[in-house]
């Protein structure tokens, strides 16, 4: 079972058994959460042989083969709160309830927390925004951090962060249902253990819905892309440009993913393109840290036209390379739709120079060719499909989206309230990381919601203690 180091011969999920009962716990390498999967898959695994081995007279009423699903399927917990993601929503909200003494449980479906951060982005990725606009309750981010954290050091932040709260999301553990039983009082989530199959029951209070804005790929419909003869992948999958280095690539989407992955390509040699479906606001990162920090005290209808002036100052006239601004400016629109511009940190400099070319949106894909809107045909080796995520809420929720009177959330995922009411429903229900208003959101839901929280919980604590008061004067 062990190697000579002590450590697992078999690679996770599968590492934590041996044969003739042996198990082992804690040598995943993957730190607190990794004992914790480990603990869980060893009981589950105990508890199945156990059942499994017992006479048919020692076993309880429907606890056999007469009844084949139940052996799928175990109440693992009952808690307070349920939460639901494992990210930095999550990780905010598990927070704030330990700082508040209120037992819960994060479930995550990927085998790490914070997957989108540690798994899924590109190596050159770096936050945006200034480090402030990026924190997480409780914890402000080091004086020494740079104004601009990497990928890398963001990531370390998180560790730290569920470190110091004990934060300790169950991973592997996708949810596939959630139901509210009004007779208890409770939600009754169901997740599916990845290592083991098996179907998990979490009861609860609360239900915090925390699977963020970008939870699974999307992928546009362009007719003959699952026939393109070269390399096709989504942006969650790309790392580096440097296996592309002479190969003609196209980037499909310019959003800052686009954008960022297009940089990325010519800088390691790439005869990159870049498509571009409509009008987009394009801020250098320095003019985006400083229009920030101006709405907070300054009308944005005052802010846009500045920044917009110091951003022409800077780049000229777009249009010409295929950049067309819209009607509206640019804080506006994120006040308005929670979209934000696009924030350069050098692709603006390829276009103009000629490295990065700007095409009109992919129509269809015959071959290794594709053709665009405006009936240009061009051949590439690669296409990088960095057209964002879609909230994947909705999958487990559907039973209790809805708009009628309680409804937490709509058909796309995100809430039917808009911001500040939107992170709380009815019966417990809340969600948090759901704001489009990005790490700041999700710092600001998971303050709300553990607030709301603890004040259910002294209410019924306070209800109660009348009802024993009236008990004992009756008695």
């Amino acid at each position: 079972m062990l190697n000579e180091e002590g450590l697992p011969t078999h690679r996770i999920p599968n590492h934590w058994k041996g044969k003739k009962g042996l198990y082992c716990a804690g040598l995943s390498r993957n730190g607190l959460h990794g004992a914790a999967d480990d603990a869980n898959s060893i009981v589950d695994d105990i508890h199945r042989a156990y059942r499994d081995s017992a006479p048919d007279s020692e076993r309880e009423p429907g606890d056999g083969a007469d009844k084949p699903e139940e052996h799928k399927r175990l109440t693992v917990m009952e808690t307070e709160v349920v939460i639901v993601g494992g990210g930095p929503a999550g990780l905010a909200v598990s927070a704030c309830l330990n700082v508040l003494s209120i037992p819960n449980v994060v479930l995550e479906k990927e085998d790490h927390y914070a997957a989108l951060w540690k798994k899924w982005s590109y190596d050159r990725l770096k936050l945006h925004i200034g480090k402030q606009y990026c924190e997480l309750p409780h914890m402000p981010h080091p004086a020494a951090a740079p104004r601009y954290l990497s990928r890398a050091e963001f990531v370390t932040y998180l560790d730290d962060y569920a470190a110091r709260f004990g934060v300790r999301p169950l991973c592997g553990k996708p949810v596939e249902a959630a139901s509210f039983d009004g007779g208890s009082g409770t939600w009754r989530v169901t997740a599916r253990n990845a290592a083991t199959g098996q179907e998990e029951t979490y009861t609860s209070r609360f239900l915090v819905a925390a699977t963020g804005e970008n939870s699974d790929p999307v992928a546009p419909e362009i007719p003959g892309l699952d026939r393109f003869t070269g390399e096709a992948l989504h942006s969650a999958v790309y790392k580096s440009g440097a296996k592309y280095a002479g190969k003609r690539v196209l980037v499909v989407g310019s959003g800052n993913s686009g954008m960022e992955i297009a940089l990325d390509l010519c800088n390691h040699g790439a005869k990159t393109a870049m498509t571009v479906r409509g009008p987009f606001h394009v801020l250098p990162r320095d003019l985006m840290y400083l229009g920030m920090g101006l709405v907070k005290y300054i009308p944005v209808h005052l802010v846009d036209p500045l920044v917009l002036m110091l951003c022409w100052l800077r780049f000229g006239d777009l249009s010409k390379f295929g950049i067309v601004r819209p009607a509206e400016g640019p804080f506006y629109i994120k006040a308005k739709t929670g979209r934000p511009p696009i924030i350069d940190v050098g692709t603006v400099g390829k276009i103009k120079s000629g490295e990065l070319e700007v095409m009109k949106v992919a129509t269809s894909v015959n071959g290794d060719e594709v053709t665009f809107a405006d009936g240009e045909t061009r051949r590439f080796d690669a296409i990088v499909l960095a057209t964002g995520y879609k909230n994947a809420a909705r999958k487990w929720l559907k039973a209790i989206i809805g708009y009628g009177e309680g409804g937490l959330l709509k058909e796309d995922g995100f809430p039917v309230k808009g911001y500040p009411n939107h992170w709380k429903g009815s019966n417990g229900l809340y969600c948090a990381g759901l704001s489009k208003m990005g790490l700041a959101g999700c710092a600001m839901d998971a303050m709300r919601v553990a607030e709301d929280i603890e004040r259910a919980c002294q209410g019924a604590e306070a209800l109660r203690k009348g009802e024993m008061e009236m008990k004992l004067k009756t008695t």
